[in-house]
């Protein structure tokens, strides 16, 4: 995950903070909408990972919202790695682990991990290729515990169709900058964790055309 995109304002645009920190509009707008849909979802307890946690904006608030669950931020950039460190330690809570570094689009990560019992990831999948995403679901469906959930959140097809002007202006920006990436059909991507042992669930509806996708692992066996 080593591109580098010029992304809208109201995309993944990161801006420097005081004390290492970075701050994305995006995430302050849509912690919230998450924190009251994850609630309905999430185990009661144990321990999550979090897949790309970008600023640590929503590792730190999910820690606040859900504190008897563990959180585990993980970010292939080393920027963004001390971000997510800024933010937990300015926060003082004990229910987050430190921050390490993970690629989560290279083969056998998931192979790597002691079991986790969720795994959330927002607004990568359309900054990543097809094949690169495609690994990712495949190897977090081997890091799930039995019963295990997998989120992910962010803009998707519905189907093959974009469904706004803006959703179509911003596929379109990104895949000017390198084809392979762009929005993923939700249907495609459900199909993913399908192949790879995970039941699906109706997707979220969620503010400005977002999506929730999530799966549930067998509890008898992972995938």
């Amino acid at each position: 995950m080593s591109r580098r995109l010029n992304l809208p304002e109201n995309a993944s645009v990161a801006i420097p903070q005081d004390g290492g920190k970075l701050f994305a509009p995006s995430a302050a707008r849509n912690t919230q909408p998450l924190v009251d849909t994850l609630a309905d979802l999430l185990p009661s307890e144990g321990t999550v990972l979090e897949i790309a946690s970008g600023t640590g904006q929503h590792v730190v608030a999910f820690a606040e919202a859900f504190p008897n669950l563990t959180w585990q931020p993980t970010e292939a950039d080393p920027n963004r790695l001390a971000s997510i460190q800024a933010y937990v330690s300015e926060s003082g809570f004990t229910n987050i682990l430190p921050p390490h570094h993970l690629d989560a689009t290279v083969a056998d990560w998931g192979n790597d991990l002691t079991a986790k019992n969720a795994i959330f990831l927002s607004n990568l999948l359309h900054l990543i290729s097809a094949e690169e995403a495609q690994t990712l679901v495949a190897q977090a469906a081997r890091a799930l515990a039995p019963g295990g959930l997998l989120l992910i959140y962010g803009p998707f097809k519905r189907g093959d169709i974009l469904v706004s002007e803006g959703d179509t202006s911003f596929d379109a920006s990104l895949r000017g900058q390198d084809p392979k990436i762009g929005y993923k059909s939700d249907q495609t991507v459900l199909s993913w964790g399908e192949a790879n042992g995970l039941k699906a669930a109706t997707p979220k509806q969620m503010p400005a055309n977002n999506l929730l996708l999530s799966w549930r692992i067998s509890n008898a066996s992972k995938a």
